[in-house]
């Protein structure tokens, strides 16, 4: 499940002239997902952390088009990294399970995410303790018509066996 390997900076093409830029992100092709959901994160004060929290099943690229901020992921397993977000034709990509902060906004901050999943409230990791206990347990959550169904990986695999 230590997916902080997969966590990557992604630099986005883009052209300018005398008109001004333009950065294209494509999904499936520039990142590597279909973007399913954007929204973006704006008047956040410097001292405001925004996130907090890990996905099991959305995967996200970070951007901020406008001014700068602070990205720090943790694994749940002792590793971290900071990643600066400060021009608007570079990004992050976050898989899933791994915890991400947010903070250190400028007042000009306009962060951009994109999603590979429609919002889903149930597939968020609200509290790291429980983070680290699925990381470290191996727990496996299964989706059974929309019901959130925690197992071990053991049992399942026993179960289907």
């Amino acid at each position: 499940m230590h997916n902080m390997n997969r966590v990557q900076m992604l630099e986005f093409s883009q052209r300018g002239d005398d008109r001004g830029h333009l950065v294209i992100v494509e999904g499936k092709q520039d990142i590597p997902f279909e973007i399913k959901r954007a929204f973006y994160i704006y008047g956040s004060d410097e001292g405001v952390i925004r996130g907090q929290h890990a996905n099991r099943k959305t995967e996200f690229v970070l951007i901020n088009v406008a001014g700068k901020s602070k990205v720090k992921v943790k694994d749940g397993e002792g590793n971290e990294a900071i990643y600066c977000l400060n021009r608007p034709h570079t990004g992050i990509y976050l898989p899933t399970m791994v915890w991400k902060d947010m903070y250190d906004f400028s007042k000009d901050s306009v962060l951009l995410v994109l999603a590979s999943t429609h919002y889903d409230p149930d597939e968020y990791i609200r509290n790291y303790e429980e983070f680290v206990n699925e990381i470290e347990g191996g727990g496996v959550i299964l989706y059974l018509n929309s019901r959130k169904c925690p197992l071990m990986y053991e049992s399942f695999c026993q179960e289907v066996s």
